[in-house]
């Protein structure tokens, strides 16, 4: 069951917002094999979507997180503002689109 954490605007100096929101790793199953010749498979990846506004301006990102599978703490976190956020959401559904599937809502 998820639950929403509203925090007022007279509480955002001492209660932060962290919370993850969906995760998934990809195996060995799940990367297909490069095109390359070498029967290389693209690299295994886990990602992680959460929120958070531990921040100087205490404004709340949404944070994706990417790391290669078996070096946790090694990888790429991105703290996105609404704005950017979305940006990469119309991105993904474009992309979607690109090769034939249906973009969801």
């Amino acid at each position: 069951m998820e639950r929403t954490v509203v925090v007022r605007p007279e509480q955002r100096e001492t209660a932060h917002v962290r919370r993850s929101i969906d995760y998934d790793s990809f195996g060995p199953d799940d990367v297909p094999v490069l095109d390359d010749g070498d029967e290389e498979r693209a690299t295994e990846i886990a990602w992680n979507v959460a929120v958070s506004d531990d921040y100087a301006d205490t404004e709340p990102r949404v944070v994706l997180t990417v790391e290669e599978v078996g070096r946790a703490g090694h990888g790429l976190v991105a703290h996105l503002t609404p704005g950017m956020a979305r940006r990469l959401r119309d991105a993904l559904r474009r992309a979607l689109r690109e090769i034939g599937e249906d973009p969801g809502a």
